[in-house]
């Protein structure tokens, strides 16, 4: 194939093998390997050149793509871009929600420029990152059921509850499920749904429950539910993730600093609510 022809053209030109074709299936071989590693480095310098010439070109309109978590409330993010938008007119902002892992891999292979996500996953250190607030996971129910005058609720009566989740990708379900996991139960899982309204219209019928950060219940007064701190605290924190050795851009290095002004300036959390002792 012209591939096959190509492979070899290279070969013969810098006097190496770089495919051992003794092996089924084929293998690269010592020298393949620093091959491969050398032109993807010269790959991501190509795309850093050409976004150093964007950023160098005036009058261009540029784009950065932000993903965002579920479980961040879309207000919030909202008035962020909206403040963006006013302070930085030209330059656009592709704005996508996906859970947390699933905006991680995105960053890392570079579909997305960044990504506010839920912090609290094995990879984070892969990534540069910045925490923008401190919260909880907190339990939710309707202002009429049963559990909603507690104080804090246990793994034993919330895995009594129909519960809804959010999709698979969420690292706030694999908190969840571990806790429920080291004291010996299984979350009663009804229902898994990507829209949190959708998913508190269920909640305010009374008969299903979900979880939610505690900075998010006050965003929500008018589906009439109530979070309730678990007994054993989930504490997560909330952040923005950028690949480590990506080319940050003069767009991107405006938001980076605008952000975390931004949420000094207006805290997601002003204040957590704790479970007494």
């Amino acid at each position: 194939t012209a591939i096959t022809q190509q492979i070899q053209a290279l070969e013969e030109s810098m006097g190496v093998t770089l495919i051992d074709r003794s092996r089924r299936p084929i293998m690269l071989t010592p020298a393949g390997n620093v091959f491969l590693n050398e032109a993807r480095a010269i790959l991501e310098r190509m795309d850093m050149a050409v976004s150093r010439v964007r950023d160098a070109s005036t009058g261009l309109v540029g784009t950065l793509r932000i993903g965002y978590t579920k479980g961040y409330e879309r207000s919030n993010l909202s008035n962020l871009l909206r403040s963006f938008h006013q302070e930085y007119p030209n330059i656009a902002v592709v704005l996508e929600e996906y859970g947390s892992v699933r905006a991680c891999n995105l960053v890392q292979n570079d579909t997305l420029d960044l990504a506010l996500v839920n912090m609290e996953q094995y990879n984070i250190d892969k990534f540069h990152n910045a925490v923008l607030a401190n919260d909880q996971i907190v339990f939710c129910v309707s202002n009429d059921h049963p559990l909603a005058d507690k104080e804090v609720v246990t793994i034993k009566e919330m895995s009594k509850e129909s519960l809804i989740f959010f999709n698979a990708d969420s690292v706030q379900n694999q908190l969840i499920k571990t806790r429920f996991e080291m004291e010996g139960y299984t979350p009663n899982i009804v229902m898994r749904s990507s829209q949190i309204h959708t998913t508190l219209q269920f909640v305010k019928t009374c008969k299903y429950s979900c979880f939610l950060y505690s900075s998010m219940i006050d965003k929500f007064i008018s589906f009439s539910i109530t979070g309730i701190p678990l007994s054993s605290p989930i504490h997560i924190k909330i952040g923005m993730i950028w690949k480590k050795g990506k080319y940050i851009s003069g767009d991107m290095q405006k938001f980076l600093n605008f952000t975390r002004m931004y949420y000094r300036e207006h805290p997601l959390t002003q204040k957590l609510s704790t479970p007494r002792s």
